[in-house]
């Protein structure tokens, strides 16, 4: 499986960006809930709002609970390439676990 990474600037947080998932332009806003150690997204598409505060947890894929066909088609997966993470922490995030776009 071929497979990109989002990196996060963990500095800047929050912050919105903009990023080409398969063929379309989507936007993801970034966040940290610093009391439970926790990372959302939001994803745009223009100035759609798709999902508002999906958390980011380890070996889940984003927005599979909500998913239709306004939605990236590559899936992205908060994942380590070792296998040794077991959950998406401010430690780890962008060091060990990435956000893996899937590609098929």
């Amino acid at each position: 499986m071929n497979f990109e990474y989002i990196p996060i600037e963990k500095e800047k947080i929050p912050y919105r960006f903009s990023i080409q998932l398969g063929i379309e332009l989507f936007g993801l806003e970034v966040r940290y809930n610093e009391t439970h150690d926790f990372f959302t997204l939001d994803l745009y598409r223009g100035e759609e709002t798709l999902a508002l505060s999906e958390k980011i947890v380890y070996g889940l894929p984003l927005f599979q609970d909500v998913y239709d066909d306004r939605f990236p088609a590559p899936t992205i997966v908060p994942k380590d390439e070792a296998g040794l993470e077991h959950q998406v922490t401010y430690d780890n995030l962008n060091e060990t676990v990435y956000l893996m776009v899937m590609n098929q």
